[in-house]
Formats: structure tokens, sequence, C-alpha cells
């Protein structure tokens, strides 16, 4: 990698919320991690796998048709039809192909309606192995339920011809800012053992209420400790008494009338932990459509993005061993903001 030194953002060389397709599929179907001979991605998104599990079927049809009800006999037949399913030799799969346990399938989906997302990401820096980019808010990182196209990952593969590129981590959608991306099959792992082993360091800014009753240190930094768990609603995470399984270091930046800038560094990574901690500090951020309260699904409001942003990100190098850092270019304006 030719970071060199510390890497400035302001440089170009040459960075989840599940949704209830996400549950449905998780629930009813065996998907595939490891995919031996997948086919071609086809604009820029690649084949959906899952393996056929030990049950007796009439055909493979039958099989989709009961195991994914949320994709219509239609719709399936016509996939069939135009041989968008396909076995891992490239072999159609028809109507009447037989069911055989084991067997893993391909098939491409398609969103007829997807909503056009309005906003672009950036690309920060780029080398043979590494890409970073600056995801602005509502844009999801990878397909998911409603979202395929309008991703930053589908997005990059359009516009770069980038087949083997994948997300290192993930942000949620509503988050905007810094997303790494692996360039380089072969080195992938390298980086992903930076978040496994927590040598990344990870900056985020938000905007939420200010209360100076809170009990903040002498260093200005408040440690929030706590176990977080899935609620009831699988949208949701929520703090339970327990071991700690979740620790973010929250720091006040600045004061504007009843809101305040603040700097989160989480120290662990649980699905939305800078959201509960802050909501169970009676600091819900600013425009957060899950916590405190859950919001019907489609009621995205482009004029409100939740106001968290992935501010920076800094580690070694697992390749060249030099320092780097990454910094966002947007940025979250509190003079502007008015709480609800």
């Amino acid at each position: 990698m030719g970071c060199g030194t510390w890497c400035s953002s302001g440089a170009l060389h040459s960075s989840n919320e599940r949704s209830l397709h996400d549950r449905a599929l998780s629930l009813r179907a065996p998907m595939a991690r490891f995919r031996p001979n997948p086919p071609p991605t086809r604009h820029g998104v690649s084949a959906s796998c899952t393996v056929l599990p030990p049950e007796v079927w009439p055909s493979v049809l039958d099989f989709l048709i009961q195991r994914f009800q949320h994709i219509s006999a239609h719709t399936w037949c016509e996939r069939l039809a135009n041989g968008d399913v396909v076995d891992d030799s490239g072999d159609l799969i028809t109507a009447q192909s037989p069911y055989e346990a084991g067997l893993r399938i391909y098939y491409y989906r398609d969103l007829p309606q997807e909503t056009p997302i309005p906003f672009h990401e950036v690309v920060l820096y780029h080398d043979a192995h590494l890409m970073v980019v600056d995801k602005p808010h509502f844009l999801p990182v990878m397909p998911s339920g409603q979202y395929l196209q309008e991703t930053v990952l589908v997005r990059l593969k359009n516009k770069l011809g980038l087949n083997d590129i994948a997300p290192i981590h993930r942000i949620d959608r509503d988050t905007a800012g810094l997303v790494m991306f692996s360039l380089n099959p072969a080195t992938r792992d390298a980086y992903h053992a930076l978040f496994r082993e927590r040598n990344v360091h990870k900056t985020y800014e938000a905007i939420a209420p200010w209360n100076a009753a809170l009990p903040w240190p002498a260093n200005g930094v408040l440690r929030r400790e706590s176990r977080i768990v899935e609620s009831k609603h699988f949208m949701q995470q929520c703090e339970l008494e327990g071991p700690s399984n979740a620790i973010t270091d929250i720091r006040l930046l600045e004061v504007c009338g009843d809101l305040a800038r603040y700097e989160l560094k989480p120290v662990t990574g649980q699905r939305h932990q800078l959201r509960v901690h802050m909501n169970a500090l009676g600091l819900p951020i600013l425009n957060d459509g899950i916590y405190p309260v859950l919001t019907p699904e489609g009621s995205t409001d482009f004029a409100k993005p939740l106001q968290l942003l992935a501010k920076s990100i800094a580690f070694i190098d697992p390749l060249s061993s030099q320092p780097c850092e990454f910094v966002s270019k947007r940025k979250l304006q509190l003079a502007t903001m008015k709480p609800d």
C-alpha cells in the first residue's frame, strides 16, 4: 500500500440496518458464504447464493417459491425463464429442474422501482489494495432489502469496473462518513484482521441534546459501558443487565443552545452501539429514526439526516507497516440544527 506516513483525506491517489427482506432470508433459507465458481456480476450486482438443504421437493422451483415467500411464484418463473438462476457449474436451472439436496445455486435479483438516492459517495484514497470512501447519509454500503443499485458497493462497481471490490467494514445507511473497501482478494483478510483484532481507531461526531447535569469527568471524557443485545423489534438494540460488551468514550466538542456536538470513540463494535449509548444517556442523536422511537419504514426524510458522522479512521497498514489516517470532508452543521 502506498500510504507512506500519515495520509491526509484531502489527497486522491492514482469509504446495518437489517431489512425485513434480510430477516426473511436468514430465517427461511440457508445462505452460502463460500461461493465457488460464482457467475459474473450484472450491472454491478453479484448473484445471490443458496445451498439446497437436505429435504425433498418435487423441483427446485417448488423449493424457491416456498422458502422465499416474499418473492412471488410469477417472479421465480420469470427468473428461471430468463436464465437468471444457475448452479455452481454454470448450468441453467429451469422450471423442470429436479431438486438435488446440497446443490449450490445462484440467482440474480432486481428492484424495478428502486428509489434514487440523490447524494453521492466520494473516493478519498485508493491504491492496489485499499479504497477509502466518504459516504453520504441515506446511502447503504451494500445491497439489502429495497436497496440494490443505490448502494456504495454497486455504484463503485458500475463506475469503476471493479468486480473484486468488497467492504472491509460497514456503517449504517443513516450514518455518513468513512468506509474502507478491499480491492485485492489476496490481501483482503489482512485488512479484515485490523477490525477483528480491534487495531482500528475510529472517531465519530454527533449532534445531540446538551445536558450539563450529566456527570462529566474532569478529563472531559464520559465513558459508557453496558451490555447491548437485540431488542424485541429486530431493528432495535437495547441495554440489559449483565457483563459489559459495549464501550464508548464521549467527549463534548461544543454547545449551541439546547444542542451540542460530541466526539464519540467506540472501543467495541456492537450494532447501533453509538445510537444506543447516546439514547441511554438521554442524548438521542438528532433525527434518529430508530432511537428512542422507531419510525415506520418508508418514512425517510432527505431533509433530516441522522446527525452522526464517521469522521476519521486510523490504523497501521498491515502491508506497509506505515501509520495511516483518513478524515471525512463532510461536516455536521451544529449552528443550523434545531431540535424537534
